[in-house]
């Protein structure tokens, strides 16, 4: 329900009202994309979002002018909050002054951070209960630029064919810019250094197998490198990664998608297939593949 104001609106959303303003700026000039339709994305969206958020600290990227304007990585919750948003403490390792991590765990929340500016929502790997023992590993392809995205697909069925030779499972979805993204859930056992090192020792095995398909990220790269890079650093503590079915504020309004292995095998997913305008009849018409994936949570060997 919209109940219209002079600046603006109030959306009530899971059973709250949420003020969203100023629903004519454009944020992708390009296509001509207004505030309105990316929160009418994210009210779409939402339900499918929540699953990948709650209860996980989230990282913002923040466009309030557009995608064509600085942007900038808000990390820390703003100081005025509504009082059903909550918060997560954390103590970096740098400092002693504890910060307080945005939460999201309601569509609502999505729309009052996104009616602040926030294009991009990012995951952390892990809860914000146990933020050094993930509940997932991120196995982030990324490849260089004369790549192809042939390529990373071909490298995502690698990783794919490599895990099950040690009983794992890892679902797929493209990053909403150039990449893939292969999430493994874990049970949250392994410290995140453990974590990290193994994604690194998987990348380093599969371009010693690979060397003209896969890199590490640990040597340097060129403008003619057609090599995918396995980013184990995506697994360090605090890190985060786009989150299922987010919006990039890239052109054409891309969203991070997640896939089935089966249109992987067939090759001829792009990640431009799925856009802000795309991406809600995808799920009308196809859902989540995620959520109908059996996969219980696994220990690393």
């Amino acid at each position: 329900m919209a109940r219209r104001m002079s600046a603006g609106e109030r959306w009530e959303i899971d059973g709250v009202e949420v003020e969203v303003t100023h629903l004519d700026k454009v944020l992708w000039p390009a296509e001509g994309l207004t505030k309105r339709d990316l929160l009418d994305y994210y009210r779409h969206a939402g339900p499918a979002m929540l699953p990948y958020l709650r209860g996980r600290p989230v990282t913002l990227r923040v466009f309030p002018d557009g995608i064509e304007r600085p942007g900038h990585y808000q990390r820390n919750a703003p100081a005025r909050l509504p009082g059903w948003l909550r918060t997560a403490p954390y103590r970096p390792q740098t400092t002693r002054q504890e910060r307080r991590l945005p939460l999201i765990e309601h569509v609502a929340g999505l729309i009052w951070y996104a009616n602040r500016g926030a294009i991009e929502f990012h995951q952390w790997h892990a809860p914000a209960e146990h933020p050094n023992t993930p509940d997932w590993a991120i196995i982030d392809l990324d490849p260089g630029p004369r790549a192809g995205y042939e390529r990373v697909l071909r490298v995502a069925l690698l990783v794919r064919e490599r895990l099950a030779r040690e009983k794992l499972t890892a679902l797929p979805k493209t990053s909403g810019g150039s990449g893939l993204h292969l999430f493994l859930p874990l049970e949250p056992v392994h410290p995140v250094e453990a974590v990290r090192a193994w994604v690194h020792g998987l990348a380093e095995e599969l371009s010693r197998e690979h060397p003209d398909l896969v890199a590490t990220g640990d040597g340097a790269t060129h403008d003619e490198d057609e090599r995918v890079t396995i980013d184990h650093a995506q697994n360090s503590l605090a890190r985060n990664t786009a989150a299922p079915f987010t919006l990039r504020a890239r052109p054409g309004a891309p969203a991070s998608t997640p896939l089935a292995w089966e249109e992987v095998e067939e090759g001829q997913v792009r990640p431009e297939h799925f856009t802000i305008r795309t991406l809600p009849q995808r799920l009308d018409t196809v859902g989540d593949p995620w959520a109908r994936a059996t996969i219980q949570p696994q220990r690393l060997p």
